[in-house]
């Protein structure tokens, strides 16, 4: 653990074991894997210390969230996987003490008073981008209350899955998480690349990571590609061998028709990692609360996270119905027309704000080009909200799309952030064209 991280964490633990035990501390976590793992591992530290809480899901404290709190008037407020592009709204709550576990990039210039410990892997010599998420920020702080907490640490890992951290495998603080995972058997490592428990058909329809252009969310399509390949629509695991290479063959010959690289191809077929608490691999289970806190089941996923394994039948229907909603999207997107271009990024309109972000960065990964960052827009009645997606390779060239929404959206008067290969805005709806220009022009900068 880093040094700095782990003076931060005890400066938590300090605060935290001062109150009294009647305290209802307020958790304010994102609702996305990494937000509601992030809040499950706090939740669970805090009830083992006696303590009562009252934990929110949203999707960023901007004005109204941060309206209820102070309405609400609480003393103490824990945020998770947020807060540290907020601090300077938060800093103006009537809080006595606030506490920020946070990856994403910390506002410099904000001003910070001593009720505030932001913990955020930026400020601790971590790659908050990379090697750490809310999730293992957060599992820091839980780990420093108590040592018993580390049996928590397969959900801070699928929160760090859940953010694409893994991709590659693991690094820094993660990876010494992971390592440590895998010593004291918490997290165990296996070749699986199919779905053990449904048909052949059905994870190719519903396959968005990878996606198969031209065969995911098509059943016609999908029947007449196992037909041509001689292979009966069975569990993966009831094909012989030489069937089974058959088909992984035939996926891995799609992605390349497709213009992918041999790192997405690799990602593909790297090792799953598996959590005998959560009964399922990571990959899957921060799937699983993803679609349940962007279907609106954000307490739904939290309750799963928090060990509720009778809901998981519900959630796996939300589940489907949210996948169905991406595919949809993704096949739109198939369609020329619905993409454009500047001259250093690419953007196309979503229904959903809570989807757009994540078909975007399942596009530029699996089918459209890569070499420009993508936007996708949502008008919101007099806002229009925006999810930017890059890849790794455009980082490495200088992109720094967290650096980019703020500057962009601070220009037309909205608010932006983010990291740098995934970031989002909201602005107001008529500065739309300048707001375009501007993310352009900062792009175009970078880049060269």
């Amino acid at each position: 653990m880093k040094n700095e991280l782990l003076k931060l964490a005890e400066l938590a633990k300090e605060k935290i074991k001062k109150l009294p035990k009647k305290t209802v501390i307020r958790v304010i976590s994102h609702y996305d894997a990494d937000g509601i793992t992030s809040a499950a591992i706090i939740c669970k530290s805090l009830y083992r210390e006696g303590y009562k809480f009252h934990v929110t899901l949203m999707k960023n404290p901007f004005k109204k969230g941060l309206e209820r709190l102070e309405k609400e008037k609480g003393k103490t407020a824990i945020f998770c996987d947020m807060g540290s592009g907020q601090i300077d709204r938060i800093a103006k709550l009537d809080y006595e003490n606030i506490i920020i576990c946070d990856h994403h990039q910390p506002m410099k210039d904000a001003e910070r008073d001593n009720r505030i410990i932001e913990i955020n892997a930026h400020l601790c010599g971590i790659n908050g981008s990379f090697e750490a998420s809310g999730s293992t920020i957060t599992f820091a702080v839980a780990r420093n209350l108590d040592e018993k907490n580390f049996d928590l640490l397969p959900l801070a890992m699928t929160g760090a899955v859940g953010d694409k951290q893994h991709l590659g495998g693991f690094k820094g603080y993660n990876k010494e998480l992971f390592e440590m995972g895998l010593k004291n058997k918490l997290i165990d490592v296996k070749r699986e690349w199919f779905d053990s428990r449904n048909k052949i058909s059905e994870y190719l329809y519903y396959s968005i990571e990878p996606y198969y252009k031209g065969l995911s969310g098509r059943k016609d399509k999908i029947e007449k590609f196992l037909k041509k390949l001689g292979i009966n629509d069975n569990l993966f695991d009831e094909l012989d061998d030489k069937k089974k290479m058959i088909l992984k063959s035939s996926l891995v010959l799609q992605l390349i028709k497709n213009g992918r690289n041999l790192e997405t191809i690799d990602n593909i077929l790297a090792p799953k990692y598996f959590s005998q608490s959560l009964d399922r691999n990571l990959d899957d289970f921060a799937e699983l609360l993803d679609a349940c806190g962007k279907s609106g089941e954000k307490g739904l996923g939290l309750l799963i996270a928090l060990d509720n394994k009778n809901l998981i039948e519900k959630a796996e229907n939300i589940r489907k119905k949210f996948k169905k909603r991406l595919l949809d999207g993704l096949i739109k997107l198939e369609k020329p027309e619905n993409i454009f271009e500047l001259d250093a990024l690419q953007y196309f309109f979503a229904d959903d704000p809570s989807l757009g972000g994540i078909i975007g960065g399942i596009a530029i990964n699996y089918f459209l080009r890569n070499d420009k960052p993508i936007l996708s827009l949502t008008e919101m009645d007099d806002e229009l909200h925006i999810s930017a997606r890059g890849n790794q390779l455009l980082v490495e060239k200088g992109l720094d799309l967290g650096l980019t929404m703020r500057e962009g959206a601070k220009i037309v008067g909205g608010i932006g952030g983010g990291h740098n290969i995934a970031a989002g805005a909201t602005i107001p709806k008529k500065e739309k064209n300048l707001f375009l220009q501007k993310v352009d022009e900062i792009i175009k900068e970078q880049l060269i």
